[in-house]
């Protein structure tokens, strides 16, 4: 056996282990979904082959779908849009050299990302508590009537985006790095120029965090359609399904009315819609000169 060959071989038993749980825990469950979207599946009797009918039952005839998929489109489109914004002003802050203690102030934008998913849902549970919650009782001081938040339909989403800015610490994290790679050059040489602050950031550090944004545009929307413990524990899709978002009405479906065709054929539209954003996400990207 020549050293090509052992080489080769030794490969693929140190790569073994991975390929094996591929196929067992990723691509076996991806074609067993496709196979189950076109059947009617209870987990129960036999999966019942119905061609296109679940497809067709979510597209055409539930009316619910479309009030999920309007919620989760929601926190892509607004809800990302805000943290968007306010992650990137955090990180052009917290790159302020002449600001003490930024280090401690890094540290605390970041640390909520540990918190488990639990925690941080019973936490927020207290936190937007209509009566008794820190931020109505802060309003209450300033004599603000603070808003129902998880209780009302119209505030359920916004608590949702307060506290997705607050668990947004990878993405602060990201803006940083990428601000430090822009060269100090550039903004010595605006300074010899006459630009002010306000110009720097909208000629030099806006321009050179293209490349961060589009990933993090792209990785928080799938976190988006992913999202599903946070509505769960907090509202289980209420109030008025106005949390009912698209992770949590597939679980529904899947795990407490066992219509697990059904599901498959939801997981595989989300896969769809999710492909088709990011593929435009990256047109415009390159529209909008994000890759250079």
């Amino acid at each position: 056996m020549n050293t090509q060959k052992r080489n080769l071989r030794n490969g693929l038993l140190f790569i073994s282990p991975w390929i094996v749980g591929f196929l067992c825990f990723t691509a076996y469950p991806m074609f067993s979904s496709l196979y189950y979207s076109l059947t009617e599946y209870n987990l129960i009797s036999e999966p019942k082959f119905i061609g296109l009918g679940n497809y067709k039952q979510l597209l055409f005839k539930d009316d619910l779908f479309f009030t999920v998929l309007g919620n989760t489109l929601y926190m892509v489109f607004v809800g990302l849009t805000i943290t968007t914004v306010v992650t990137i002003s955090i990180a052009i802050l917290l790159n302020t050299k002449n600001i003490k203690g930024i280090s401690f102030f890094r540290v605390v934008f970041f640390i909520p990302t540990l918190v488990p998913f639990v925690v941080l849902a019973i936490l927020w549970i207290w936190v937007l508590q209509p009566d008794s919650g820190v931020v109505n009782s802060v309003l209450g001081f300033f004599g603000i009537d603070g808003p129902g938040w998880f209780s009302s339909p119209k505030w359920a989403k916004p608590g949702f985006i307060i506290m997705a800015i607050w668990m947004s610490g990878n993405m602060i994290l990201i803006y940083l790095a990428a601000i430090g790679d822009i060269p100090k050059s550039l903004y010595e040489a605006a300074s010899i120029d006459g630009a002010n602050v306000i110009q720097k950031i909208f000629h030099i550090t806006l321009p050179g965090l293209r490349p961060a944004i589009l990933f993090n545009s792209i990785t928080g929307m799938i976190s988006v359609f992913q999202s599903f413990a946070e509505a769960f524990i907090i509202t289980d899709g209420g109030p008025d399904n106005s949390t009912l978002f698209y992770s949590l009405y597939l679980y529904r479906n899947a795990f407490q009315y066992f219509n697990m065709g059904y599901a498959s054929a939801q997981a595989w539209i989300l896969l769809i819609i999710a492909l088709i954003m990011t593929m435009t996400f990256f047109k415009l990207s390159k529209k909008w000169g994000f890759e250079d």
